[in-house]
């Protein structure tokens, strides 16, 4: 008889809560039922799965026996909080926040890059990367399998989403006060021509401008941000390369949802950039093309890859410089982690 697998979405409705349950509606995970959770706040309200109303539970009190496989969608405490209490109860925790990447006890898992890493669960906690650092994972595996990765330097330029409804309201807003106002030209001769209210979200005005602040300065000094040394902290260990360097400048653009990365990469050994071009056209999660854009890329699955080309500034052909654009909500969040319960489910029919 097949076993039976009840899955929890926790943060179910939230942003990416609610894509999550989209996904695993169409996923080969085939649960046999779903209970979602939510803060006091949220609980009593309904979320739709598979054209059907399910009561949102409150996380605080609810009875978390009989679950199988949980998926965590609703920030680092809450994650801190009640990851444990799930996995006492029996279920597997596949989470989205930042709390457990780096534990060495917790797998941190891209579905194509690494999922034999899930053996090492010995927490029954899996962690689901960064979004950003999930977009370059599929192109950069099979790249470090083929020359040997030593050293990435990367610029992102993230969407509003990123920073969830508020970020996308904030833009929203004030591109709709820059068209009301009938004057965006103006903006070619003055920056500050045109009013605008004091941006709450981000640190400087986000509609047509770009704010090199992506995340929250780190306090240690060193005026990194927390998204720039989840990048180079979480590339190493999916990677499997703890001495990799790796150095970021994340920036937040007026894109709605589409993260890109601008990637310098180098290498041991000598690239082949039309090797390099056949090796990414082939590999899993990955779509060469002409033109990634984060606007093409939103609401699609893969990494987005072009503009491939040797990276001038290292010697003897062996670095390489090209693009990423995706999803950060799809791939970068919530398809990751139904991909990863569908491993999970698997492993429990087994």
């Amino acid at each position: 008889m097949t076993r039976k697998i009840t899955v929890a979405v926790v943060g179910a409705t939230g942003q990416v809560g609610a894509v999550m349950l989209d996904f695993l509606a169409q996923s080969e995970v085939n649960a046999d039922s779903v209970r979602c959770f939510a803060s006091a706040r949220s609980a009593g309200k309904t979320v739709i799965y598979r054209g059907a109303e399910v009561t949102v539970e409150d996380l605080a009190t609810a009875d978390l026996n009989g679950i199988d496989i949980a998926l965590f969608s609703a920030g680092g405490a809450t994650s801190a909080s009640y990851a444990p209490k799930f996995t006492a109860a029996g279920a597997v925790v596949i989470d989205n926040s930042s709390h457990w990447r780096l534990d060495p006890e917790v797998p941190l898992v891209v579905s194509e890059v690494n999922p034999y890493a899930i053996a090492g669960a010995k927490k029954g906690i899996i962690a689901n990367p960064n979004c950003t650092t999930m977009a370059a994972m599929p192109p950069l595996r099979v790249l470090h399998d083929a020359y040997g990765l030593t050293r990435l330097k990367i610029a992102t330029y993230q969407a509003t989403s990123g920073s969830g409804v508020h970020g996308v309201a904030e833009l929203a807003g004030q591109l709709t006060e820059l068209v009301k106002s009938g004057r965006i030209a103006d903006l070619v001769r003055d920056g500050q021509a045109i009013p605008h209210a004091q941006p709450e979200v981000y640190a400087a005005a986000i509609a047509a401008n770009v704010v090199p602040v992506a995340g929250g300065f780190v306090d240690d000094g060193s005026l990194e941000t927390d998204e720039e040394q989840k990048l180079r902290n979480e590339s190493r260990k999916i990677l499997e390369i703890p001495e990799l360097l790796v150095a970021g400048t994340c920036v937040r653009v007026p894109v709605f949802t589409g993260h890109s990365l601008v990637v310098h990469a180098e290498f041991e050994r000598t690239v082949d950039v039309a090797e390099a071009q056949e090796l990414l056209a082939k590999a899993p999660g990955v779509e060469l093309c002409d033109m990634p854009n984060p606007r093409d890329a939103a609401g699609k699955n893969p990494s987005f890859v072009g503009r491939v080309r040797h990276d001038q500034s290292v010697p003897d052909g062996k670095g390489l410089v090209f693009f990423i654009a995706n999803d950060n909500l799809r791939k970068g969040a919530a398809l990751n982690a139904v991909q990863l319960a569908e491993i999970v489910a698997r492993q429990l029919r087994a």
